[in-house]
């Protein structure tokens, strides 16, 4: 694994958890162009890192059965860098998250906790050991997350207290949506909330960058995923969709209006 420097409150990782491994990486490799290094993780247990050009992009491993108890379907998981991670669960606890998982070793590449914020989108917190996260860039790679939730004012309020972001509505939008900022990057965003499926939970979207959208659909869609929303395109922005894997976990693809 590759080391880099991430700041605090920067997402660090993304992780898909799945019920069907081998048919994942066959999907995402063909999607993003992505290869994998399978890293032992039990008998017969494999974490499939996937790699862009050589570059570390994101993960997956198979759902475990308590997860599949609690009827926990399959997903992609956030991570957010974090210096002391014992000291960011008491913190975001103080603040009213849930902490599904409390801070735990990764052998000797980190250490992490699973929260539920006070709106309950669930994330993951990580403090860095040999592995500080993703460092593939461009096509194929992570670009942006959105925070899809009920209630922004809280969820900003408890962002803002735990990692210190900043929230920017942007000029002459008047749609609703807002930035995230962490530091001087703009690194993801909270849409307006509008009704829809009332059986949708508070959620972490995140976003893939593609050289063309409406290819990328098409392709997902042959190997058996589902576009749920789009594609739909932004101004000076770009264009983007939210689809499905076969297994169900739910991602964004998005082509930049820039060159």
């Amino acid at each position: 694994m590759t080391t880099s420097l991430i700041k605090p409150g920067s997402f660090c990782w993304m992780e898909l958890a799945t019920t069907d491994q081998p048919a994942a990486k066959k999907f995402y490799g063909d999607l993003f162009g992505w290869t994998v290094f399978d890293a032992p993780m039990g008998p017969g247990e494999f974490y499939s890192m996937f790699q862009l050009n050589g570059k570390d992009a994101a993960a997956a491993y198979t759902l475990r059965p308590d997860q599949r108890q609690h009827n926990v379907p399959p997903h992609w998981m956030l991570y957010i860098a974090t210096d002391d991670v014992d000291a960011s669960a008491r913190q975001a606890a103080e603040l009213g998250a849930t902490i599904l998982m409390p801070p735990f070793d990764v052998m000797e590449v980190g250490r992490m906790s699973v929260v539920k914020d006070p709106t309950g989108a669930v994330f993951s917190l990580w403090q860095a050991k040999s592995q500080s996260g993703v460092t593939a860039k461009g096509e194929g790679s992570f670009c942006w997350a959105d925070l899809n939730t009920g209630n922004a004012a809280k969820a900003t309020d408890f962002y803002t207290r735990l990692f210190g972001w900043k929230f920017e509505k942007p000029e002459h939008d008047l749609n609703g949506y807002v930035h995230i900022k962490n530091g001087d990057e703009y690194v993801g965003g909270i849409p307006p909330d509008e009704p829809g499926d009332p059986h949708l939970p508070p959620h972490w979207l995140l976003y893939f960058q593609v050289a063309d959208c409406d290819a990328s659909l098409d392709k997902a869609k042959k190997a058996g995923g589902q576009v749920y929303f789009g594609p739909m395109s932004m101004e000076n922005v770009g264009r983007f969709a939210v689809v499905a894997d076969p297994q169900g976990a739910v991602f964004a693809v998005f082509q930049s209006a820039r060159k």
